[in-house]
């Protein structure tokens, strides 16, 4: 729980969070740049207790012979959204999950986060090297 301007915002731990969400599919194809994006993912702030708001970009070559199913990728982001978890910490997260079931070392995962107090913040995790 935080407490900003004498409110109080509750709000989940980090092992809320579901990797257990993400499926895979067989995809023999190593060579091929995959790229997923989507502009709906959010968490809680743990010192503020308000959402932060994410653009996200998901870059990787299935070395590992396979690819995240988009249903699944979906309900494993939306099991952060009462999670209080920094921006950084959320985007290693994200980059430890998926790289834990894609079997892959070229994975790069890019947050993009709302201006929050005058800033934006852009957050990288990985490589495609």
């Amino acid at each position: 729980m935080a407490k900003a301007e004498g409110k109080s915002f509750e709000f989940e731990s980090e092992d809320q969070v579901r990797p257990d969400y993400l499926e895979t599919f067989e995809f023999n194809s190593p060579d091929q740049y995959i790229c997923t994006e989507t502009a709906e993912f959010s968490a809680v702030c743990p010192f503020s207790g308000l959402p932060d708001i994410a653009d996200v970009i998901i870059e990787y070559y299935p070395t590992g012979g396979k690819c995240v199913e988009l249903k699944s990728l979906k309900y494993y982001f939306i099991s952060f959204r009462n999670v209080g978890i920094y921006q950084e910490a959320a985007t290693k997260r994200i980059y430890k999950d998926l790289k834990s079931v894609l079997s892959t070392d070229k994975l790069q995962v890019t947050t993009l986060y709302n201006t929050r107090g005058g800033f934006d913040t852009t957050c990288i995790e990985g490589s495609l090297d």
